[in-house]
């Protein structure tokens, strides 16, 4: 069974939409994705989707299956990182490697609309190689233009919500969640070298979801949706809010099972 939930918060009004099993998350997820594919590259002619680390890939199953494998028009779809560590493309920790083993390499997306991030050099050139690419590709209109800033307006980037509130790979309190003045930032310090985009960049997005499963993200997400803020850059999650988007969470069960007591 699923169900909806809004946040309190004037600034935003995020949808929560509950599931009982991952099964369920897993189909509606691929259900939302498709639809949002379709609807961009009938519009557009292209479909710009960021990917996250952790489950997602897993959670992303049903994309590869039936229908989704064959009414979904991957060759328009451009898949671009919303975090990557800084490792070689075939390391366990690649999220590049995850994602290629449990959903790219099953779909027909082109290979050249795959926007890897370069795994061969220190975090600081990675990122600075990694903006240029996204620049490149907002220049010909492949991912579209926000109204209201320079940053690219991603037409859905997928995040998970970590333990500690943070997504991506914007950590608590770190000094890149601040940072305005870049589309990619390098993170050297915690837990290893990555890079992430920025918060600006994320809440340029036309479509952000934010993916929270298991037990261990009770806290967090009932923080996220809370209408008392928490001291600023304490839970990046509380900080996605797209200015000119929409704003979706998919949680299981064991995720929002503190989100009554929070919110009543």
């Amino acid at each position: 069974m699923e169900s909806d939930e809004g946040s309190r918060r004037e600034k935003r009004s995020p949808q929560v939409r509950i599931f009982e099993s991952d099964e369920e998350l897993s189909t509606a997820l691929a259900d939302y994705v498709a639809q949002l594919s379709e609807a961009n590259v009938k519009e557009r002619g292209a479909f710009s989707v960021v990917l996250s680390g952790g489950n997602l890939t897993k959670l992303l199953r049903n994309l590869t299956k039936a229908p989704y494998v064959k009414t979904v028009d991957w060759s328009k779809w451009h898949v671009f990182w919303a975090e990557e560590n800084v490792v070689a493309k075939k390391h366990p920790d690649s999220n590049y490697k995850q994602a290629k083993e449990g959903f790219l390499s099953k779909v027909p997306i082109l290979p050249a609309h795959i926007i890897s991030v370069n795994h061969g050099v220190p975090a600081e050139s990675a990122a600075e190689d990694y903006e240029f690419s996204i620049r490149q590709l907002v220049r010909n209109r492949t991912v579209d233009v926000s109204r209201s800033s320079d940053c690219p307006r991603f037409d859905l980037i997928l995040l998970v919500l970590g333990s500690d509130g943070h997504v991506a790979s914007l950590f608590p309190s770190h000094p890149v969640v601040d940072m305005e003045s870049q589309w990619v930032a390098a993170i050297s310090d915690a837990p290893r070298e990555s890079i992430t985009l920025t918060l600006p960049v994320i809440n340029s997005a036309a479509n952000v979801a934010i993916i929270a499963t298991g037990s261990d993200v009770a806290m967090p997400l009932a923080s996220a949706i809370s209408d008392d803020l928490l001291p600023h850059g304490s839970h990046p999650a509380q900080l996605v809010s797209p200015g000119d988007g929409k704003l979706v969470w998919f949680a299981d069960a064991s995720a929002a099972s503190l989100m009554a007591a929070e919110n009543s």
